[in-house]
C-alpha cells in the first residue's frame, strides 16, 4: 500500500474529507451556540380569527417556564407544542422558529360548552373533555351537564344537539345528558323534567320516543303540574311522576274513596289512540 500512490492518495484524500466534515460541523456547533442565537422572545398568538379569551400571560407563563429547552437552533419544536398544549384552554399549538432567535407559537383555544362527569372536567363543543377552571367557563354561559363511559364525549355531543332540535317545537332545552354504562339515555330539560328515553335499538330509537313525547306533552302538561320524571321506554305508552298527579284513596269498604293529593306517584299512561 505504502508504495502505491493511488491508494495513498485516496486515502489522504477521505482524511482530509473527514477532517473537513469535523470543522465545519464544530464551526456550525459553535456558531449556533453564540448569545445572538438564544430565545429571546416567545411571540403567543391566536391560531384564528376568535383571539385568546381564557389563555393570559400569567397561565402561559406558570404553565411554560422552566420547561422550554435549548436556542433558536437547538430547541425541540414538538417538545414546546406540548409543553403550550398542556397549559389549562389551549386545545392545539403549532410552533415555527423565526430568525435569529424567536418562536412563533399559534394556540387554539378550546370552547366549553358543559361539564363532564362529576370530577370538574370540561366538555367542548368539537367533544374534547379538558380540565381548566369551570368558574371562567361558567362566564361565558350556563353549563349543561354532561356524563358518559370514556370515549362516549363525541357520540353524547351529537346526541346533546339532536336532542335540542328535536325538544325545540316544546320551546325546552336539555340541560343536562347522561349515557350510562349500559348505554341508556337520560335527558333533563330547562323546566326541570327528567326524560329516561333508555337504550337505543336502532338509529331511529331516541327520535322515535322523543316525537311520540313532544305530541303528548301538551295535553300532560294541561292535566298536570310539575312533572317530575317522564319514562319513554315503553313501547306504546309512557310512565310519569308528579307532585301534581291526584290519585283516588281507597275507603275502608275497599271502594274508591275521596281523592288525595299524593306527590312523586308513578303512573303509566298508556298513547292516545
Amino acid at each position: 500500500m505504502w508504495h502505491d500512490a493511488k491508494s495513498l492518495n485516496t486515502t489522504a484524500n477521505g482524511l482530509l474529507a473527514a477532517v473537513l466534515v469535523v470543522c465545519v460541523a464544530a464551526g456550525v456547533w459553535w456558531v449556533s451556540q453564540r448569545p445572538m442565537f438564544d430565545l429571546r422572545t416567545i411571540k403567543v398568538e391566536s391560531a384564528d380569527d376568535k383571539g385568546l379569551r381564557h389563555v393570559n400571560y400569567l397561565t402561559l407563563r406558570s404553565g411554560t417556564l422552566g420547561r422550554i429547552k435549548g436556542n433558536f437552533f437547538t430547541t425541540n419544536l414538538e417538545s414546546v407544542r406540548g409543553v403550550f398544549e398542556s397549559v389549562p384552554w389551549v386545545r392545539r399549538a403549532s410552533v415555527r422558529r423565526e430568525w435569529p432567535n424567536q418562536l412563533i407559537v399559534a394556540l387554539e383555544e378550546h370552547e366549553a360548552l358543559g361539564t363532564w362527569g362529576e370530577d370538574g372536567r370540561l366538555l367542548s363543543v368539537k367533544g374534547d373533555v379538558f380540565t381548566a377552571n369551570v368558574a371562567e367557563a361558567e362566564d361565558d354561559h350556563e353549563l349543561p351537564a354532561f356524563a358518559g363511559p370514556d370515549g362516549s364525549e363525541k357520540e353524547v355531543l351529537a346526541t346533546y344537539v339532536q336532542l335540542a332540535k328535536w325538544f325545540s317545537p316544546l320551546k325546552m332545552v336539555p340541560e343536562s345528558l347522561s349515557l350510562s354504562s349500559r348505554y341508556a339515555w337520560t335527558v333533563k330539560l330547562d323546566n326541570g323534567m327528567s326524560v329516561a328515553l333508555g337504550r337505543e335499538q336502532n338509529h331511529t330509537t331516541l327520535k322515535a320516543r322523543v316525537d311520540r313525547l313532544v305530541g303528548i306533552y301538551p295535553q300532560l302538561a294541561s292535566r298536570l303540574e310539575n312533572i317530575d320524571t317522564i319514562d319513554m321506554r315503553y313501547q306504546n305508552g309512557l310512565a310519569l311522576s308528579s307532585a301534581g298527579l291526584v290519585i283516588p284513596a281507597e275507603g275502608k269498604d275497599g271502594k274508591p274513596g275521596k281523592p288525595v293529593m299524593k306527590k312523586k306517584n308513578s303512573s303509566p299512561i298508556k298513547k292516545p289512540t
